[in-house]
């Protein structure tokens, strides 16, 4: 469990189309085998820590001939960014995705004190 003690807390939000493979026959719709693409979000600003990071899909078009094979993590999770981290593998043919996110955690305030 992440603990806050700060009394300044970041909520962001955002939405990332990741790819729409169908248009151009590319990988994750024409491949086969383990399959990855990553993508790097930027916050508008910094947290004091890494926030914690939910993802979840929003927009999911697979084809309907296999098995639905997706892994979708957060990954190197810093206080100014992270990973969207899509995965497939065998023979799922994915045309596109999109995923929401959300990330919580402590920011700076201008009233905060340095005492160091």
């Amino acid at each position: 469990m992440q603990r806050l003690k700060s009394h300044c807390v970041g909520v962001e939000t955002g939405t990332r189309m990741l790819f729409a493979d169908y248009q151009h026959d590319g990988v994750m719709w024409s491949g086969e085998g383990e399959r990855e693409l990553r993508h790097g979000i930027r916050f508008s600003e910094p947290f004091l820590h890494p926030p914690s990071v939910q993802i979840g899909i929003s927009l999911w078009d697979v084809a309907n001939s296999s098995n639905h094979r997706i892994d979708l993590t957060a990954d190197t999770i810093t206080a100014e960014g992270f990973d969207i981290v899509f995965r497939t593998w065998e023979d799922t043919r994915v045309a596109r995705i999109r995923a929401d996110w959300m990330a919580i955690g402590a920011l700076s305030d201008e009233d905060d004190w340095d005492v160091e």
